[in-house]
């Protein structure tokens, strides 16, 4: 067995979808040697299965290919507020620090919660968990003298706590508070009376002020260095925080109090409430306020979770938008990553000679490689071909750098075999600063809601295999049907799902035929709304895999580079705590589209309902495809031919997961049932959300219902919908240099769906 070759060169685009005369900027990382090589491609086929075409891509010269000198970047992940230093913040002799705190891994060791703390001189002031899991506040005097002052009680996790520390400049008194605040709903445990005996410890300290350091104030952290004029954070806290404040004297434990919900006063430095700006006028930026007449805002960095349910959450209310200062928690995380920040490297305007595609920037440096895949899209308002293929980019980034194999401790007994990595899946698991998936837990056990594509994303690649798929999977398994198009002679433009988002029904509009890709899972509000638009103004759609329109997202008010799902309600990797259903992007309730009425079979005619990932199997055809109205589609395929038997997914074209006709979630009842699959194996099992409880038989062998259905149906204005109802559907493609009966098929629905006559 050869040696897995090493991850040396990586990078990523600021832009994900491009047109003509835009100008699109790459970051690159490279430790390999002294210079690499940057080549932009064309990208028509990414698998390097030897059952198949094998890999393709097209040099394209422009003004980027060329050498360049190599540098390493680094990734700082982990999630903060930051508020810039101000005089308000300076020479403070007496104070007081305060908050709701609700710490997720308090044994983990050092983190801060509300510091204005330089660990490179040792000064300031800051309240922190300590290596012992206690509250502790310290004081430094910059010159070598620190007083750090614990509770001496460790905290447990996943429970609120009013914790505080004061510091009384004139006769040195320091005091540190900590208090469960625990209700029937809010905590782990409900409140017991020995949980809930507070920890209060009094002392006097020599250090009568902290001294002024010059730094930002930092809440779930504290400033570790300043490197080229970047701030540094370490310490990153784990777990929720709830109405901080700061004031310049020393306040007794009832004055802390009224503080929470009053916060007034001459002593008041700062009330940062972050309830404001969750309002259904102003949803979840990145800006946090303070209430004070200050007004020392902050910033929130990489991303922590907002509109968590609070210290004073009571379950009455599960919408944060109705209840705001029920919802006042900011969750932070040691592993989120918004943005790697990295410098640009080089950057390409897309010249009029680039037509609508896939691209990527192909880096090399010695044997080792790397592509940037990134899309070129027609100008807005302007179409070039009759057919646009779809990119589901939002999928993909639900996925991106995702820890299934190393993570999931059942993943083996889920696929029936042993997973087979790549050097990217070993990289990841070595490297978490590249940050997770939305199918990955962070390091406290809460699952990951938000994704970036602002970092490499090492499973968005063209030769990359998917070790739970065994085979190609999301963008890669995508490029199946690029290239089929691209060799059967048809001129098509690509677009995503963000241009989708962003531009509505407006984008797909001027196209005869829309091609989905393998897997759209993920749909925004936006997109989806376009997509039946579309359909009911004439469109004709091409539903080319399974388990789309799946779960609901949101993608980030100011930038597109985020998106937002919170899983609950079906088959799921994590589930979304009580209280935290509804998107903090845009305030509407996540879970599954069908959970909100609007059911993937109303859109394609099939919908989820097994999943495996084993082998794929085949389709047979079913009675309706003998009708006249439908037989064009079964043209040069016998009555009893096996349809899809062969494939570089699993060696079959119905596979890995796959969709079903349901009329009771929204089927038509004037749909086709054009085809079915049979013969899965008991590595298929329905999907939870189909189950009222558990019971056995339900796997492929046993269950009808697991199966792939093939739709068609018509719609208004010449509208039409063809479903195949699985992700392996396009790895067939290409079998027996593209003449087969899965090829037949798309083929004769392409070509009869870009007739401007009727259906």
């Amino acid at each position: 067995m050869g040696r897995l070759k090493r991850v040396s060169i990586v990078g990523y685009s600021e832009q994900l979808s491009v047109a003509e005369g835009d100008t699109i900027r790459f970051m690159v990382s490279c430790d390999s040697s002294n210079k690499y090589t940057a080549e932009i491609v064309r990208l028509i086929h990414g698998d390097t299965n030897p059952a198949g075409p094998g890999f393709k891509e097209k040099l394209v010269s422009t003004s980027i290919s060329g050498e360049y000198p190599s540098r390493q970047q680094a990734i700082y992940p982990g999630s903060y507020v930051i508020v810039e230093d101000s005089y308000q913040l300076q020479q403070i002799e007496s104070l007081s620090l305060q908050a709701m705190v609700y710490p997720t891994t308090p044994e983990k060791g050092l983190q801060g919660l509300l510091t204005k703390w330089s660990a490179s001189t040792n000064a300031g002031y800051g309240l922190f968990i300590d290596e012992d899991g206690c509250l502790s506040f310290w004081i430094g005097d910059g010159d070598g003298q620190i007083e750090r002052i614990s509770s001496s009680m460790p905290l447990v996790a996943r429970c609120w706590y009013f914790v505080g520390a004061s510091l009384d400049g004139a006769s040195g008194q320091v005091r540190v508070y900590q208090e469960p605040i625990i209700n029937a709903a809010n905590s782990r445990f409900f409140p017991h009376r020995h949980e809930c005996i507070p920890a209060v410890v009094e002392r006097y300290t020599q250090i009568r002020a902290a001294a002024n350091n010059n730094v930002p104030f930092i809440m779930a952290g504290y400033l570790e260095k300043v490197e080229s004029g970047r701030v540094i954070v370490g310490g990153h806290y784990n777990g929720k925080l709830d109405r901080p404040r700061l004031s310049k004297r020393a306040l007794s434990i009832d004055e802390m109090r009224l503080l929470v919900e009053s916060p007034s006063g001459n002593s008041l430095l700062a009330a940062w409430n972050f309830a404001v700006g969750i309002t259904a006028e102003s949803i979840a930026t990145s800006k946090i306020f303070d209430e004070s007449p200050n007004q020392l805002h902050g910033q929130t960095i990489n991303l922590p979770v907002r509109a968590m349910t609070g210290y004073n959450w009571t379950s009455n209310e599960h919408n944060f938008i109705h209840a705001p200062e029920q919802y006042g928690a900011i969750h932070f995380h040691d592993d989120d990553l918004a943005d790697a920040h990295w410098e640009v490297d080089f950057e390409l305007t897309i010249s009029s000679t680039m037509k609508s595609g896939i691209y990527a920037v192909r880096l090399r440096a010695g044997d080792d490689e790397d592509y940037i895949p990134f899309y070129v899209r027609p100008k807005k308002g302007t179409a070039t071909a009759r057919i646009a293929f779809l990119a589901p980019t939002a999928s993909y980034m639900a996925y991106a750098n995702e820890h299934a194999v190393t993570n999931a401790a059942l993943v083996e007994l889920m696929i029936a075999r042993t997973p087979i990595m790549q050097k990217q899946d070993l990289y990841l698991a070595k490297h978490r600063e590249y940050g997770l998936s939305t199918y990955d837990t962070h390091a406290d056990g809460s699952g990951v809601c938000y994704s970036s594509r602002l970092r490499p994303l090492l499973n968005m690649r063209p030769k990359y295999n998917h070790p739970v798929s065994s085979s190609v999977w999301q963008f890669n398994a995508d490029l199946h049907l690029i290239d089929w198009l691209t060799e059967m002679g048809y001129e098509f433009d690509v677009i995503t799902d963000q241009d989708l988002h962003l531009e509505g029904v407006n984008l797909i509009k001027p196209y005869k035929v829309v091609l989905t890709g393998s897997h759209p899972e993920y749909y925004s509000t936006q997109m989806l709304n376009a997509i039946e638009t579309y359909q009911q103004t004439g469109g004709r759609l091409m539903y080319m895999g399974g388990n789309g329109f799946y779960w609901v997202i949101a993608y980030h008010p100011e930038n597109p580079g985020f998106i937002e799902v919170r899983k609950w309600g079906g088959t799921q990797s994590w589930k979304a705590q009580p209280g935290e259903y509804h998107l903090s992007f845009t305030g509407e309730l996540g879970g599954l589209w069908r959970n909100r009425g609007r059911a993937p079979q109303k859109i394609a005619g099939v919908g989820l309902i097994a999943q495996g990932f084993d082998v794929s199997s085949y389709y047979r055809r079913q009675p309706d495809s003998f009708d006249p109205r439908t037989a064009w589609i079964f043209e040069g395929v016998d009555g009893d031919e096996l349809i899809g038997n062969f494939g570089l997914i699993g060696g079959g074209a119905a596979g890995l997961e796959i969709d079903i006709y349901d009329t009771d979630l929204g089927t038509p009842p004037y749909a086709c049932l054009l085809a079915s699959s049979e013969g899965h194996t008991d590595a298929y099992l329905e999907v939870v959300e189909e189950l009222f409880c558990n019971v056995p038989a339900m796997g492929g062998s046993q269950n009808p219902r697991v199966r792939a259905d093939m739709v068609y149906y018509m719609l208004p204005d010449g509208g039409a919908v063809f479903s195949v109802g699985s992700i392996a559907w396009c790895g067939s493609l290409s079998y027996n240099k593209y003449d087969n009966n899965v090829s037949r098929i798309t083929n004769n629905v392409l070509k009869r769906f870009l007739l401007d006559k009727p259906l």
